[in-house]
């Protein structure tokens, strides 16, 4: 079943007289637990697309069907909804809060949706703990290298089981061993039944996805360019 199907998306920037061509016709598809990697040279569009997928911008033109839901037809309200329950986001640079513990950071999504306080804090220690930061829970993120951070922000974007994990370069700010064991969380990640798409500029990354889209000057390019 596919999860991502997108039609001719086109995405234009407008840089006052100049018009900038992010995105150009670009069609993917993607399955239900599929562990898919987007790679590109930096300026490819690859994070324009991740944004796109992810419902935190909009296309130009083109359609965008998420889960059998035509997105841009959506108000709102109704794609804040999905953000907070279908899909989990990761970043590069981590967007955690540094007044607060990490089990609080983990907790956010739970208390945006509803979810009462005991809940939420069974729910934050229970997949910190899946991450290995079970004993790290009152510590605040400055007091976190960075592969832990990483892994916090893994966690926050777990904790409502979204169906979708988005992860634009998150071993852009980590060493190689930091980033070799996120990406294997990645990979127990999707082992489990998550449809798990990684945005990234570098090949050794990408090659640990079961597929790669390539995109170059906004098209899907076929064919190995790194």
């Amino acid at each position: 079943m596919e999860i991502i199907k997108t039609d001719n998306l086109i995405k234009t920037y407008n840089m006052g007289k100049v018009q900038v061509n992010a995105l150009q016709g670009v069609e993917i598809n993607i399955k239900q637990g599929e562990f898919v990697a987007i790679i590109g040279p930096s300026g490819s569009g690859k994070s324009t697309l991740m944004h796109i997928l992810g419902c935190l911008d909009s296309p130009t033109k083109g359609s965008y069907m998420l889960d059998g839901i035509n997105v841009e037809k959506l108000s709102k309200g109704k794609l804040a909804k999905i953000r907070n329950t279908k899909i989990g986001f990761v970043f590069q640079t981590f967007n955690l809060l540094p007044h607060i513990n990490i089990q609080k950071n983990v907790e956010l999504p739970l208390l945006y949706g509803g979810m009462m306080g005991k809940q939420r804090k069974k729910r934050a220690i229970e997949v910190l703990t899946s991450v290995g930061l079970g004993d790290r829970l009152k510590h605040k993120p400055s007091e976190l290298s960075g592969g832990q951070r990483q892994r916090v922000a893994i966690a926050r974007a777990i904790v409502n089981n979204p169906s979708i994990i988005l992860a634009d370069e998150p071993t852009g700010n980590l060493d190689s061993t930091s980033g070799s064991d996120i990406m294997t969380i990645f990979s127990d990640l999707h082992k489990k039944g998550n449809t798990v798409i990684v945005v990234t500029h570098d090949k050794s990354i990408a090659e640990k996805a079961d597929r790669i889209i390539t995109i170059v000057d906004g098209k899907i390019h076929n064919g190995d360019i790194l």
